[in-house]
């Protein structure tokens, strides 16, 4: 889910890594409007009240959605920097550092909330604002741009172009390219939906720790991912060693 990028992965890849991080957006999203009334999975809002603002002469007001906006874009910056930066050292598994990030500023806005209420609203507006910015480009250099989670408004967008071609056009090869695009828009949304509804309810019975939830199903899925990598690889090698061993004494055989 996480270690396969570009033409490598499959369509079940895509499918996983879109369940998975569609509903940690989705819970992000719904603890960020319930806690501190704050949209945390996209710019769009910000960027609208920014402008309204700015145009009433609100400059102290309208500077704080125009922090959101630079948050999320400084969250899309360090994961591709991350990124890049162990690919170009060669490192392992380079999708880890931008995952472990993401939790990493989680666990800020929760213990700040939770044990020192330093920061206040804007901070963890930014913070979580900053975590979607890594997960959207994480998840985006991972599926070579097919795949986004933390917004809706281009999964609606494209389900709706790709059903009037799904109703227009006849050929076996395109329906079927449709159809699993479609299926992988549905996938999105309706994980998008689930991780809102899920933490509405943890948000309401335990309030601020709903974040530690988020957390964990991160470095579930990340830890789960890494756990079936290595089985695969020890499986492959266990399968090539078989493969020598065969042609070996296939060799001897003929001998």
């Amino acid at each position: 889910m996480f270690f396969h990028v570009g033409r490598k992965r499959t369509r079940k890849h895509n499918a996983h890594i879109a369940s998975y991080l569609s509903f940690v957006a989705g819970m992000v999203n719904v603890i960020g409007v319930l806690y501190i009334g704050l949209f945390t999975t996209n710019v769009t809002g910000h960027v609208g009240l920014w402008a309204s603002e700015f145009s009433k002469a609100n400059f102290y007001v309208g500077s704080f959605f125009l922090l959101y906006v630079l948050s999320f874009l400084a969250g899309a910056f360090l994961s591709t920097l991350l990124i890049e930066i162990i690919i170009k050292n060669k490192l392992p598994s380079r999708f880890i550092a931008p995952v472990f990030l993401e939790c990493l500023l989680i666990i800020v806005v929760f213990v700040d909330e939770a044990y020192f209420s330093f920061g206040g609203q804007h901070f963890a507006g930014c913070v979580l604002l900053m975590a979607m910015g890594i997960q959207n480009s994480l998840v985006t250099i991972i599926s070579d741009s097919i795949v986004r989670t933390t917004h809706l408004t281009g999964m609606f967008t494209d389900l709706g172009i790709e059903l009037a071609q799904l109703l227009l056009f006849k050929k076996k090869d395109f329906q079927r390219r449709i159809k699993m695009k479609i299926k992988l828009r549905l996938n999105i949304i309706f994980f998008f939906f689930l991780g809102g509804t899920i933490g509405g309810f943890l948000f309401v019975m335990i309030h601020i720790k709903a974040l530690l939830f988020v957390v964990a199903t991160l470095l579930f899925a990340l830890f789960f991912d890494l756990i079936l990598l290595r089985f695969r690889i020890i499986r492959h090698r266990r399968r090539r060693r078989l493969a020598l061993r065969l042609a070996r004494d296939k060799s001897l055989r003929k001998r």
